[in-house]
């Protein structure tokens, strides 16, 4: 195991600034993701660990060691990529023990990992076979086997499942959790998928446009976003956003300043039946427009005070398109952001 530090890292392609000036700490034998929009400096930041590309500005170190100069083969880092860039002509075997046989293991080391590995995987039934005649996700298991084979302190992952179906990924997700918790390596996970981010990683660093906005636990950054980017971002589905006469009948001192709005998730909106409890609030009729069945819950999509709002409720509860549905918020679990910067004012 080996701890990462980014330190005031920066990379350009040309005019663009892809990477501007990241400090970020990883400790041994954490799993970290980094998640964010395509071209947000994600998968750079990854391959310029991994030694696949050249800081213009800044260090990186693994266990106190600076890497920059250091080549990629020099690295003792392993990385699964999205293409399983497994060699057709090489059985399965043959390609997870490639790269041990070029270190100079011996014939009985490599049979050693390799059986060790396939084991963990459940592919020990596939050595003998070649890439074609396996399935995605039997080959995203082959290149992962790949990686962990080598037995390094750091494994990278560059959105390794975005080919597989939703299923092989959901799969996939809990191979990749439960290796983690076996082999106890620093692992760093490159996704835009929110949905992978806050179920696999020990934290999440959220990137947008080269800088890293907030980091932090799952837990973390779903109830305590910094601002309204990641607000938005992180949440299936995304976070409800509301201006107006709403925000009068807020208790909050802050709500009461030009510019503010106010967020909550679809799942903290519910129908006001019964007395309120201290810490709810009634907002006014919700004006139902269409509903979602998502099997045990329903999103209910509608008007608030004439903007669009989410509902999501148990899919049990009977609603009719046009019907009026006096609604409510946790306001523990209701935030206040300021507009124009876009920062949360509730943390």
């Amino acid at each position: 195991m080996a701890s990462i530090d980014f330190v005031k890292c920066e990379k350009s392609f040309g005019s663009a600034k892809v990477l501007k000036g990241i400090d970020l700490q990883i400790a041994s034998g954490e799993f970290l993701v980094l998640v964010g929009p395509s071209g947000c400096g994600k998968s750079t930041l990854l391959r310029s660990l991994a030694g696949l590309e050249k800081l213009d500005a800044g260090s990186i170190s693994v266990g106190g060691k600076i890497m920059n100069d250091i080549e990629p083969q020099n690295r003792d880092i392993a990385m699964v990529f999205q293409s399983y860039a497994l060699y057709p002509h090489m059985s399965v075997a043959e390609n997870m023990g490639f790269s041990l046989k070029l270190q100079g293991l011996s014939a009985e080391e490599i049979s050693r990992r390799v059986k060790e590995i396939s084991d963990l995987l459940q592919i020990s039934h596939l050595l003998e076979r070649k890439p074609k005649e396996l399935s995605g996700g039997q080959r995203q298991r082959v290149a992962l086997g790949r990686a962990l084979s080598r037995q390094t302190p750091v494994i990278l992952f560059d959105e390794p499942l975005s080919n597989l179906d939703a299923h092989l990924r959901s799969q996939m997700r809990v191979e990749i959790k439960r290796l983690h918790q076996a082999l106890k390596s620093t692992m760093i996970y490159v996704t835009h998928d929110q949905m992978e981010a806050t179920t696999m990683g020990d934290r999440i660093a959220v990137l947008r446009d080269g800088v890293v906005e907030q980091i932090g636990t799952p837990t973390e950054i779903y109830h305590r976003p910094k601002n309204m980017f990641i607000a938005s971002f992180i949440g299936s589905p995304e976070m409800n956003f509301m201006e107006g006469s709403i925000l009068s009948k807020l208790p909050w001192p802050e709500a009461k300043k030009p510019g503010q709005v106010l967020g909550v998730r679809p799942e903290s909106m519910k129908p006001a039946t019964g007395s309120l409890e201290p810490h709810e609030i009634a907002l006014g009729d919700y004006h139902v427009e269409l509903s979602e069945n998502l099997g045990g819950q329903q999103m209910l999509h509608g008007k608030l005070d004439g903007q669009s709002v989410r509902m999501l409720v148990d899919s049990m509860d009977n609603f009719s398109i046009g019907q009026r549905v006096p609604l409510k918020i946790d306001l523990t679990k209701a935030h206040l952001f300021d507009k124009a910067t876009g920062l949360n004012q509730r943390l």
